[in-house]
């Protein structure tokens, strides 16, 4: 299997939509023809369900991929208390391992043409005591897709988080303008702005939705920035 394409979805805080985008990002690549798999490579708040442990992104992310892979290189680490994964983990007596981190990654892109990795939180959560989500971003080398979830604040955290990236010598290739607040003011001036300071497009403005969908959300991006997606398959 040969790798097509590969992005880090992150995004201004969490809550903000990194689940439903990067399952819209996997739907609109798996529909394209292209074998998808996301991975997040850890996620904290999981719940016993069936006789194993459940969690609502995980399962998100599996169903809007194309490939069906072992679970433990979709999560390499599946979290039981809904906190910072570094606290979460130490309630477990569990230590994060980044190697692991990699070596998941690398054995998806053996497997895909597509993956898409959702980090956790914002930008910069701590996952062990020297390595944080900016690490991990950093140690992939990915384009990064931001997600800026259009509430009072976002501009600020939107633009700390390309300052972030930057610093780090990350590409930000593209930026999403979520709606998860209905009722948030100025939204247009709001995006306006993002989009005269941030140099990386807008792909896409995702409206609130009441019962929001990978496939619902896929139809507000533009997906010829991916490289891979036909024009006349995007939007």
């Amino acid at each position: 299997m040969s790798l097509k394409f590969a992005c880090f979805v992150t995004g201004t805080d969490t809550g903000v939509g990194k689940t439903l985008i990067s399952s819209a990002l996997l739907h609109g690549l798996s529909q394209a023809g292209l074998k998808t798999v996301g991975m997040k490579p850890l996620a904290a708040g999981a719940e016993m369900r069936d006789g194993g442990l459940y969690n609502d992104d995980v399962a998100a992310l599996e169903g809007a991929s194309s490939l069906s892979v072992p679970r433990e290189l979709v999560v390499p680490y599946l979290l039981r208390e809904p906190a910072a994964p570094h606290i979460a983990a130490e309630l477990e007596q569990i230590a994060i391992e980044p190697q692991r981190l990699l070596d998941s990654y690398e054995q998806l892109t053996s497997q895909a043409e597509a993956v898409v990795v959702e980090g956790v939180g914002g930008f910069r959560v701590p996952l062990t005591d020297d390595f944080d989500t900016a690490d991990l971003a950093k140690k992939l080398q990915l384009d990064v897709i931001l997600v800026v979830g259009l509430r009072l604040g976002c501009l600020n955290h939107a633009l700390l988080t390309a300052e972030a990236l930057a610093a780090r010598g990350l590409r930000l290739a593209g930026w999403v303008a979520n709606q998860i607040d209905p009722a948030m003011p100025h939204q247009q001036g709001n995006i306006d702005a993002l989009r005269s300071r941030l140099s990386a497009p807008l792909i896409g403005r995702v409206p609130f939705m009441a019962q929001a969908s990978a496939a619902a959300a896929a139809h507000y991006l533009d997906f010829r920035w991916t490289g891979v997606v036909p024009a006349e398959s995007s939007r």
